[in-house]
């Protein structure tokens, strides 16, 4: 006869004894754990050919060792491996009996979960859909009234399949948030070098959590003075960026985890722990009214983005204007030196414009990092998660989506919480299509020249959703064709609202401002140099410019340059969308870094300008352009082909170039013909 063993797991007073008798019966046999007062019940069952060994652990609200009872149960789980684990989750108090049931998924057990006194749940108005929590949680549920002997046959059917099954590689992991996985992905990195028994034994993810968590058992097995130096430096990290220590956040983490998982799976909760938690949730993700606040907090961090904005970047526009006057008046008069337009042209036109635009973004990093830090991005994510299922992705791709906001390159690396590859590789193609702090350059320069102040944070609102609605419609395109199959559940976390700290807030905004000011540092500097000699050389004969005043003289220098050939080449097909060769070597230039548009249209205007003409750029644009070329810029801008540090990085995560072309060229014929046709038909209206 097979024999299989099973671990009965649960919280005090979830029925679990009721449990351990309804499987036993008089068969039991009682003692103490080795080394321990602690009970140790045993019983004996046969059923469908299987002599089931039961093993009945102590009660326990977790696995943490703050006491002997959990201790026992855990070290039972991980040295003596029992075929199955049984948790006992009394159902009329799911949220809270879940905990353990997330520490065992944790583990990797082979775990079933008896949801018992389901009776008394029914009662209270609780409905489960058994089946979509089973697969969210990757562990068979089986509803069970012990003291009625209710269940007690599906619970062994379930016993003896999971048994049959082994161990499973769970596809539905916790995420801990970004500040705690890049601690653990470190230490779970030295573990696997330093300690390699250990690793081998429990798992290095399994420790790393542990060790983040302080946990004195698993920290006495380990001997690496450089793990134990990094988790000691992890916690001092995370205690700094949270005002708390890392066990309560890994917590709130787990019970995001099961408030999502409840949310979408149970009808009504009764949980007085997340009673603030749910009268605020009962509004903000409500089918109703949660789509609708969204809209309106992203409008509102919009209006305060361009109000607060404006001040710290017209200081910036007039203090970099004020650098290149000094320059050219500090220049000997009348001598016309190529380092002169060098540094003014160039280098203070191409990088000051963008900069010009630091504080726009830094105050929609610090909105951004708030909702993120307070839970209410989770929230986002899964008031959109309805909408996601009906284009065949999951809520949780919305997450990177929400990352694109900031940078388009750690949201598709983002995209690796999503364990499908249909529905990895769709979120992949259509990230570039969320507006990036690159593209707010780009906003916060033609809005305010083509906009009255009322409608500015109006239209960076449109553009943002114009943004997001086309990725929706995109992956329901490809989901369709190109990634046929079906949509993988997952569980969307619903972290508890916190009060996000000054400094974390502070930390995440600076963060992502630096990465911007490194790259207008570096890689918009040296493009700017590169731009400023292709828009000045090769230079025009006297003959070739001779009876030509000042200004008609600059303009024929500029055409005559590499870029004004290579504008006036590509000018025909931009035409259509009422673009001239000036903007096309501006998109061109952005293929590099969406914000080099800015700085190569401030240095074309700034090479082919003169004295007369207005100072900023903003008003040139005015003189030359309309509202309605303003719009399609920014269209174009919006959905063209990403930056080539997108396109590469789109390339690692799919690895394959093919992808990456893909997402490339599509996108930009994309642009093309929507651009196209909103400039014909408002031209059509217009005119």
């Amino acid at each position: 006869m097979k024999k299989i063993t099973v671990a009965l797991a649960g919280n005090p007073n979830s029925g679990k004894t009721t449990i351990f008798n309804m499987l036993t019966g008089a068969r039991q046999h009682v003692g103490n754990y080795p080394g321990v007062t602690v009970e140790k019940k045993e019983g004996l069952c046969k059923y469908a050919g299987f002599e089931i060994t039961v093993v009945d652990l102590p009660g326990t609200y977790s696995l943490t060792a703050y006491s002997i009872e959990e201790l026992v149960a855990r070290n039972f789980i991980i040295e003596e491996q029992p075929d199955v684990v049984v948790d006992i989750v009394d159902a009329s108090n799911i949220e809270r009996n879940l905990y353990l049931a997330t520490q065992l998924i944790e583990m990797n057990v082979p775990l079933v979960l008896a949801f018992n006194m389901s009776d008394v749940a029914k009662q209270n108005g609780l409905v489960f859909d058994i089946e979509q929590l089973s697969k969210l949680l990757e562990a068979m549920i089986v509803p069970t009234v012990g003291n009625k002997g209710k269940g007690k046959v599906e619970l062994l059917d379930a016993i003896v399949e999971t048994a049959r099954q082994g161990e499973m590689e769970r596809t539905h992991k916790i995420s801990y948030g970004e500040e705690i996985e890049t601690e653990l992905a470190g230490i779970e990195t030295l573990i696997a070098g330093e300690e390699r028994r250990l690793a081998e034994k429990y798992g290095t993810r399994w420790l790393a959590v542990k060790l983040l968590e302080q946990d004195s058992d698993v920290t006495a097995k380990v001997h690496s003075k450089e793990v134990l130096d990094a988790v000691r430096a992890g916690v001092g990290h995370l205690k700094t960026i949270f005002a708390d220590e890392p066990e309560i956040i890994i917590a709130g983490r787990r019970y995001g985890f099961i408030s999502g998982a409840c949310q979408e799976t149970v009808e009504s909760t009764v949980e007085s722990r997340h009673s603030t938690s749910d009268m605020i949730d009962a509004v903000v993700i409500n089918r109703i009214l949660g789509l609708p606040i969204f809209l309106i907090l992203m409008l509102v961090v919009f209006l305060l983005t361009f109000k607060i904005g404006k001040f710290p970047m017209d200081w910036l526009e007039q203090f970099f204007g004020w650098a290149g006057r000094t320059i050219t008046d500090f220049w000997p008069a009348g001598s016309e030196s190529w380092l002169k337009s060098l540094l003014v042209d160039g280098v203070i036109a191409g990088v000051g414009g963008v900069i010009g635009f630091l504080p726009n973004m830094l105050l929609l990093f610090l909105a951004i990092a708030i909702l993120e830090d307070s839970g209410y991005m989770a929230r986002a994510a899964f008031v959109m998660d309805r909408i996601m299922h009906r284009i065949g992705l999951h809520g949780k791709s919305f997450i990177p989506m929400l990352i694109g906001f900031g940078c388009s390159i750690p949201a598709i690396m983002g995209t690796r919480i999503l364990e499908n590859r249909r529905n990895r590789f769709t979120t992949i193609m259509v990230i570039p299509l969320m507006s990036c702090g690159a593209r707010l350059a780009i906003y916060a320069l033609i809005i305010p020249a083509f906009f009255k102040e009322k409608w500015r944070a109006p239209m960076l609102w449109l553009i943002y959703l114009i943004g997001i609605a086309l990725a929706v419609i995109c992956a329901k395109i490809l989901r369709l064709t190109v990634f046929k199959g079906e949509t993988t559940s997952f569980v969307m976390e619903l972290p508890p609202y916190r009060r996000p700290t000054i400094k974390a807030v502070c930390i995440h905004t600076w963060q992502r401002g630096w990465m911007f000011l490194k790259r207008a540092g570096t890689i918009i500097l040296a493009i700017s140099i590169i731009l400023w000699v292709a828009m000045s050389y090769p230079r025009p004969s006297d003959e070739f410019l001779a009876g030509l005043n000042s200004e008609q003289a600059r303009q024929a220098k500029l055409e005559y340059s590499t870029v004004g050939r290579i504008g006036r080449a590509i000018e025909p097909a931009l035409k259509p969308l009422g673009f001239d060769w000036k903007i096309g070597t501006a998109l061109i230039g952005a293929t590099a870094a969406k914000e080099v548009f800015v700085s190569q249209l401030a240095i074309v205007y700034a090479v082919g300008s003169t004295g007369e003409q207005p100072q900023t750029l903003r008003e040139k644009l005015q003189a030359n352009y309309t509202p309605l070329t303003g719009f399609c810029i920014m269209l174009f801008c919006l959905i063209s082909a990403p930056c080539v540090a997108s396109v590469v990085m789109t390339k690692r995560e799919t690895n394959s170039w093919p992808w990456a072309l893909f997402q490339f060229a599509s996108l930009t014929a994309l642009a093309y013909i929507i651009t196209f046709i909103v400039y014909q038909l408002g031209s059509l209206i217009a005119g």
